[in-house]
């Protein structure tokens, strides 16, 4: 059964920002081994390079060489990456600023403005500053706005802020790009597979039940950004993250090997990550991979997160025609709702979600 409250009261991270604080709470102070200066592995090779990026404007020309390059592109980063970055998606780049813009204005506004729209642990819809349930447990240093967007039974846009006036509107038609982007994503990623091109999203639900959502996060200033962090390490539950990042700020690491790799952000691009659920369905062909975020002592930070999820109630197991004797399937079925009920009780906690699942059949 869900869980209705918090099992204590909630901190809200941007009104300890702003009150001048100079020191942060214990309750944000990570262990040692979890500080990003403890675990950050500086290495020439890899501290200035760019996640791949895809220009997507080729896969839809007359040049069929250069097509086949940009899947053959695709594949390799969800094979060694998890995460890739595209450009010319498609999606307004004005849409895109005005949905960054409306959003700042939203947690620029007064408290008591945003606490009208506080959550709660039963859906995590609206106004949040924590993830997880446990009582006592180190929290993360940043706030968030989580809004239902697919499938349209879910959408109720009287939980959506009223203020600033123009934040439903563009949102609605944000939500409407990013959900055709995140088709054509899984179209690329279903041929590259060697399975019908449609195989992903009808595995999801179809296009009317795939489950889709938004979170935006705010990650105020911190006075000692080396002591803790804005998100703490963990692959997503779900099937694809579309993620629109500050313009301004970096803050997303990827961890590769025993690096962490701060994301050098290409203009106007959004930022694709696999979830556990693709990892699943491809039987780790593809695999989701941990990351986390840093904060930053002068700025704060913007970003929005929308997750193209399988519909909740349906089983996600391995793809028969990828399944092999000399590669079984590597995962029980098991429903999205299981394994986001697992983030929403423990929190981020790297990829447990997933190793749990895989050693639970043997």
């Amino acid at each position: 059964m869900a869980c209705q409250e918090w099992p204590e009261p909630v901190i809200r991270v941007q009104s300890l920002s702003e009150s001048g604080i100079t020191s942060i709470p214990k309750r944000f102070i990570k262990s040692e081994s979890q500080r990003p200066t403890k675990t950050i592995i500086t290495s020439p090779k890899v501290d200035d390079i760019y996640i791949p990026v895809i220009d997507m404007q080729h896969l839809y020309g007359e040049n069929k060489k250069l097509r086949e390059e940009t899947l053959e592109h695709i594949s390799e980063a969800c094979k060694k990456w998890g995460f890739f970055q595209v450009v010319n998606h498609g999606v307004s780049h004005e849409l895109m600023n005005c949905a960054r813009e409306v959003w700042s204005e939203f947690f620029h506004q007064p408290l008591e403005v945003k606490e009208v729209y506080a959550n709660s642990p039963k859906t995590y819809e609206g106004y949040g500053s924590r993830l997880g349930l446990t009582k006592g447990a180190i929290l993360d240093w940043s706030d968030y706005f989580f809004l239902n967007y697919m499938p349209s039974s879910l959408r109720d846009q009287a939980k959506w802020p009223t203020l600033p006036t123009s934040l439903r509107s563009v949102m609605d038609e944000y939500g409407k790009e990013v959900v055709k982007l995140g088709g054509r994503i899984l179209e690329l990623m279903s041929i590259n597979l060697g399975l019908r091109e449609d195989f992903l999203l009808n595995a999801f639900g179809g296009e009317n039940d795939i489950g889709g959502c938004l979170r935006t996060n705010f990650y105020p200033k911190c006075p000692q950004p080396d002591l803790t962090l804005g998100l703490s390490p963990h692959s997503d539950p779900g099937g694809m993250t579309i993620l629109l990042p500050d313009d301004y700020v970096s803050g997303l690491q990827v961890r590769r090997g025993d690096d962490w790799i701060t994301i050098k952000h290409v203009p106007n691009a959004f930022i694709i990550n696999i979830g556990d659920q693709i990892q699943v369905l491809s039987n780790a062909i593809y695999k989701s991979v941990e990351h986390r975020v840093i904060v930053n002592s002068n700025k704060d930070r913007v970003s929005l997160a929308f997750f193209y999820n399988p519909k909740s109630d349906l089983l996600i197991q391995p793809a028969k025609e990828l399944v092999t004797n000399d590669r079984p399937a590597l995962y029980p079925p098991r429903t999205y709702d299981e394994y986001r009920h697992y983030i929403r009780t423990k929190g981020p906690t790297g990829k447990a979600q997933l190793v749990e699942s895989s050693t639970s059949q043997t």
